[in-house]
């Protein structure tokens, strides 16, 4: 998976100099462009060992929130 974390860094890189650039210059297709960029970009994180632990974390975190509110 070299090539994956590889492509998964420079998706991650596009998304946040994306993301830095004023919001009210851009058109709907950049919007939907970002969109799409973000979405491939965890595709390619969530079968690594990095995005596992994102989800186990975030699920965990999410399990703990609706125990306290019952």
């Amino acid at each position: 998976m070299v090539l994956s974390i590889n492509v998964t860094v420079l998706l991650a890189v596009i998304i946040i100099v994306r993301l830095r650039r004023r919001t009210q210059a851009r058109k709907r297709s950049d919007e939907q462009l970002t969109v799409l960029i973000v979405l491939v970009f965890g595709v390619l994180v969530a079968p690594t060992a990095f995005g596992q632990w994102i989800a186990d974390t975030v699920g965990q975190l999410a399990a703990g929130i609706n125990d306290s509110g019952r």
